[in-house]
């Protein structure tokens, strides 16, 4: 008497979505390394614009504001980060990746959508933290600042910056139609953020209309926050207002992604 026998078949390794986002973040970091254009924007950008930063301080009254050459060069050294290592490199990734299917191919999967943005993102993530934590560590070397009277403000500013860029950079990618112009739709953000968002010219320098206005663009709570935080002249209240500034840019950002972003190629 013989029984039939079944051959079990082999049980399939459980993932997670830090799994799954770490594997796909490591086949991102492959593909920007190959991507010379990428990582000139990336690494080189943000470590020039800098000393332009520096060059203008000295035609400015910055004592009277309350602030030092340190406490305008780093925040800006920070925000240059953020918009090239972070928002331009990741609107071209998107971007990229969308129109060689791989956006469509990777939703075939186990990924699921918000996966695989903050997979592909993590890279450049990442690299813009690393740059932002070795500028900052440059500014303290070269220019003489003291530790960050509020350092709490310091890393939340830069945390809020890194979420806020990543969601606007899948924002813009909704509405870009080519690789191409990747290299093109980025720009609005990025001149209106270093005219206006604090990183050459201080608010506290601006007429009072002007800074009004300034106050509400998206980079600048990230800046002010920094700023504040380092400079220690930032009250409460203002505080609590470029945080109620920044999650509200990040909720426009995410509510413009779910609505808008395609998995598939324009055409």
């Amino acid at each position: 008497m013989s029984a039939t026998q079944t051959t079990p078949r082999p049980a399939t390794a459980a993932t997670t979505p830090l799994s799954r986002m770490t594997a796909l973040a490591r086949a991102e970091l492959t593909l920007l390394g190959r991507t010379r254009g990428a990582l000139v924007a990336a690494l080189l950008v943000p470590l020039v614009m800098p000393v332009s930063v520096r060059s203008a301080a000295e035609e400015m009254d910055l004592a009277g504001a309350g602030l030092s050459t340190g406490t305008l060069v780093l925040p800006a050294a920070v925000g240059f980060s953020l918009l090239f290592a972070v928002y331009s490199v990741l609107v071209g990734v998107f971007v990229v990746r969308r129109e060689e299917l791989v956006l469509k191919r990777l939703r075939t999967g186990e990924l699921r959508d918000a996966e695989i943005l903050a997979g592909s993102a993590l890279p450049a993530v990442l690299t813009g933290l690393a740059q932002c934590l070795l500028l900052t560590a440059g500014c303290v070397a070269l220019l003489d600042l003291s530790a960050p009277s509020a350092p709490h403000l310091v890393v939340l500013g830069l945390l809020l910056g890194l979420v806020m860029c990543s969601a606007l950079a899948a924002a813009t990618a909704s509405f870009t139609r080519t690789g191409e112009s990747a290299q093109a739709t980025p720009m609005p953000l990025l001149l209106v953020s270093m005219l206006g968002s604090g990183m050459f010219l201080p608010l506290e320098l601006m007429p009072d209309r002007v800074a009004s206005v300034c106050e509400l663009l998206p980079l600048t709570p990230v800046v002010t926050l920094v700023r504040g935080g380092w400079a220690g002249n930032l009250s409460g209240y203002e505080a609590l207002g470029a945080l109620a500034t920044a999650m509200a840019w990040i909720l426009i950002a995410v509510f413009a992604v779910r609505r808008w972003f395609r998995w598939e190629p324009r055409r």
